[in-house]
């Protein structure tokens, strides 16, 4: 009976000593995450309060956390408050990348008057991430101090919410740039054209309305193999194609468009793809992309070194360096042209 009675003391104390142990794993694990949280959302002149960061529940693999109540936290431009642009160009790009953000604004993203045209050059972030979440914002900061340039706003920035980012840049659009004419969206690794887009949007045959143009997708299949990071499972969209969209590695559109986009987006539940999820929206709208006038005006996967006489005539075309982006602007600037022109 003794033996029984020292060993369940023994069980209790055993027992109470692994409790003690679980809780302080715990505490310490709040602690971490807590301290995490702290540097992927760190307190400064731009986030004021805890109650600037967005609750939601996890939307899952294939849906993003939009529409939400994002801030802007840093939004300090004169574009579209003491100047009325007729082009707007938008660069979304991750808060690190500070050398692709002063290659354009050495290159194409200087060109300030074009065609007599007012043009400016804005970036739009999210927050950062990482270890040095908040070294980055202090950066980005002052960045920002030196060039007026950025567009910052509460959500965290990823591959994954690219969507996110898009929507916020619409939301944007349509609190500062209602006189503006035309916007353009260019990723950060495109050669830009501005001077072509120009053109064309000058052009009495493009649409001032309800316009958005780009290389469209025409038919573009949902992808269901589960290794493509594209794949989308039936039980999200049971369609076999997406609506007709621009790809979104540079896609123009008037500037109606936005507040149309925003008003429609909350009947349709966010992708990931953002570019795609445009699509669905324009669909909605019963409104459809215009392709361009001509295929060498947007290229997706060219063969490079680009030709003169490719660089004479396109918009936007993708490059594999900065080097790439700076040699081409250069050609362009003096004047590169087909042979036959």
């Amino acid at each position: 009976m003794e033996n029984r009675r020292h060993l369940k003391r023994i069980f209790i104390c055993s027992l109470t000593a692994v409790s003690v142990v679980i809780i302080y794993l715990s505490t310490e694990r709040s602690e971490h995450w807590t301290a995490l949280l702290a540097r992927t959302f760190p307190t400064s002149k731009s986030l004021v309060s805890s109650s600037a960061v967005p609750q939601w529940e996890d939307p899952g693999p294939y849906h993003v956390a939009y529409p939400r109540n994002y801030k802007f936290i840093m939004d300090e431009t004169p574009t579209c408050k003491t100047t009325t642009p007729f082009l707007i160009v938008i660069v979304p790009v991750a808060p690190s990348e500070e050398a692709t953000r002063n290659a354009i604004r050495n290159t194409w993203g200087k060109e300030k008057v074009v065609l007599d045209q007012l043009v400016e050059t804005l970036f739009i972030i999210g927050l950062p991430g990482g270890h040095n979440a908040e070294q980055q914002q202090e950066k980005l900061e002052q960045e920002n101090e030196q060039h007026h340039d950025l567009i910052q706003s509460n959500f965290q920035d990823s591959y994954h919410n690219l969507t996110i980012k898009t929507m916020v840049m619409l939301e944007w659009l349509v609190q500062h740039c209602a006189k503006a004419s035309f916007v353009i969206k260019v990723d950060s690794d495109v050669l830009f054209n501005v001077q072509n887009l120009v053109k064309l949007l000058l052009d009495p045959n493009t649409a001032k309305q309800n316009y958005m143009t780009g290389l469209v997708w025409w038919h573009s299949p949902v992808i269901r193999n589960p290794f493509n990071k594209f794949y989308m499972p039936r039980h999200v969209i049971p369609e076999s194609e997406y609506p007709p969209y621009p790809l979104g590695m540079a896609y123009a559109m008037s500037l109606d468009l936005p507040r149309k986009i925003l008003d429609v987006s909350p009947q349709i539940k966010p992708i990931f793809i953002e570019d795609a999820y445009l699509g669905m929206c324009l669909k909605r709208l019963g409104i459809s992309p215009t392709q361009a006038p001509e295929e060498t005006m947007f290229l997706v996967k060219p063969q490079h070194p680009l030709s003169d006489c490719n660089l004479s005539k396109v918009i936007a075309a993708m490059t594999t360096e900065i080097s790439h982006m700076q040699l081409y602007w250069l050609r362009i600037r003096r004047g590169a042209h087909c042979p036959s022109d």
